[in-house]
C-alpha cells in the first residue's frame, strides 16, 4: 500500500454522520456533520437519508480540500445484516439490497454500507467496506438455545468496538488476543456484554432490541409475560412496542432524555427516580458481568469496560464495587469508532487480514 492513500470511515448516528480521514494511522480530519431535526423529518425511512448524507459528506471533503483521487477505501459502520463472522467487507449488491430493504431490521448503522457505496461514485480508486457489523456472531451452539424452539437467540452487539477494545488490550498486554478470556463492555445508547474465548464471543446479551441491562434508548430484558399481555391489550400498534423496546426505551422512557450526563446529575442533585433508576442500569450491567464470567468457567483474565457512559466514574465505580474481584477491571472511557473503523481497512489495505465477500 503506498503511503500516501487515504482512508474515509463514516459512522452515520441518529442526529450527525461523524467521519474521519486517516493516512495510514495518522488521523487527518475529524468531523461531526450535525443535522437538524426538521432536515430528518423530511424522510419516512432511513434509507431516504442516503443522498440527503452522502451529499453532506462530499461537499465536507470538498470544502477541505481533500484529494478524493487518492482515497483507497472507504470504511462504513457495518448494520444489520446477515450473521456473519468477524472481520471487514466489501459492500456489493447483495449487501445493498439487503440494507436498504432492512431484510433484517433497521438501525441507523445501516447507513453506514449505504453511505459508503455512494461516496464511492466520486472516489475513483477507493473500494467501499464495512468492519466489524453489529451483526458478527461467534456464538457457542449451547449460548443459541432458549427456552422455547420457537426462539434463537441471536448474535447482535457492539462487535467493532469490542473486538478492537479487546485487541488494543491485548496489545498493551503483549498477549494475543486469541489466547486471552475476556468478558468486554460497551455502554452506548444500547449496553453489550460479551465473552471473549480465545479471539471469538461465544455469548452476549442481544442487545439492538432483545435481552441485556436497561440503557439509554433500550429496554433491555423486560418481564415476558407481561410483554406479552401489554401487546395484546388493543392500546398499543407493533411499531409503538418496538420504539418501547429500542428507540424509546430505557432512559429515554423513564426521564425524556438518553443523556446518561443529565440524568447522572439529577441523581447528584438529590432525584431519588434518577439515582435509583441510574443505579440499576449498573446494577443490571454487573450481572450480566457475573453471567458472563460463569460461561467463561470463572477463569477470567481481565473485564473491560468501553463506551460514553464510560467516561462517568460515578457509574463505573457502581459496576466496579460488584465486579472488581471477578478478574481486573480497565475502563476505556469514551466510544471511538472512527478509530475502530479506520484500522480495520488499514489491515485490510495492507493485507494484514482478507476483504471478504458478502453473499
Amino acid at each position: 500500500m503506498q503511503s500516501s492513500l487515504l482512508i474515509l470511515v463514516i459512522n452515520p448516528r441518529h442526529d450527525f454522520t461523524k467521519i474521519g480521514v486517516f493516512e495510514n494511522t495518522k488521523l487527518l480530519y475529524l468531523k461531526r456533520i450535525m443535522h437538524s431535526a426538521e432536515e430528518l423529518a423530511k424522510y419516512n425511512k432511513l434509507s431516504e437519508q442516503v443522498p440527503f448524507r452522502t451529499r453532506c459528506v462530499v461537499e465536507e471533503l470538498k470544502q477541505n480540500d481533500m484529494p478524493l483521487d487518492r482515497f483507497a477505501a472507504i470504511v462504513g459502520r457495518g448494520g444489520l445484516i446477515k450473521p456473519l463472522s468477524s472481520g471487514v467487507y466489501e459492500v456489493n449488491d447483495k449487501m445493498l439490497n439487503d440494507l436498504y430493504n432492512s431484510h433484517y431490521s433497521e438501525d441507523v448503522v445501516n447507513l453506514g454500507g449505504m453511505l459508503a457505496h455512494e461516496v464511492q461514485k466520486v472516489m475513483p480508486n477507493a473500494r467501499a467496506v464495512i468492519a466489524d457489523p453489529v451483526v458478527v456472531d461467534e456464538l457457542d451452539e449451547i449460548a443459541r438455545v432458549s427456552g422455547h424452539p420457537k426462539f434463537e437467540r441471536r448474535s447482535i452487539f457492539h462487535a467493532l468496538m469490542q473486538k478492537w477494545i479487546a485487541r488494543k488490550f491485548a496489545k498493551s498486554q503483549i498477549k494475543p488476543y486469541e489466547e486471552l478470556r475476556l468478558i468486554v463492555v460497551h455502554l452506548g445508547s444500547g449496553i453489550t456484554v460479551g465473552a471473549h474465548l480465545n479471539g471469538r464471543v461465544i455469548d452476549v446479551n442481544q442487545g439492538h432490541d432483545g435481552e441485556g441491562p436497561l440503557a439509554p434508548l433500550r429496554s433491555g430484558t423486560l418481564p415476558a409475560g407481561d410483554l406479552v399481555r401489554l401487546c395484546f391489550s388493543g392500546k398499543y400498534k407493533k411499531e409503538e412496542v418496538l420504539k418501547m423496546l429500542t428507540g424509546e426505551g430505557g432512559l429515554f422512557a423513564w426521564f425524556g432524555t438518553m443523556s446518561s450526563i443529565e440524568i447522572e446529575q439529577m441523581a447528584l442533585s438529590g432525584n431519588k427516580q434518577a439515582k435509583l433508576v441510574f443505579s440499576a442500569m449498573a446494577y443490571q450491567v454487573a450481572k450480566h458481568i457475573g453471567s458472563m464470567f460463569a460461561v467463561l468457567e470463572g477463569k477470567v483474565d481481565a473485564i473491560l469496560i468501553s463506551g460514553g457512559i464510560a467516561n462517568s466514574k460515578y457509574f463505573t465505580d457502581m459496576i466496579l464495587k460488584r465486579v472488581r474481584d471477578i478478574a481486573p477491571v480497565h475502563v476505556f472511557p469514551g466510544s471511538d469508532e472512527i478509530e475502530a473503523l479506520g484500522m480495520n481497512g488499514l489491515m485490510a489495505l495492507k493485507g494484514d487480514i482478507d476483504i471478504q465477500d458478502y453473499n
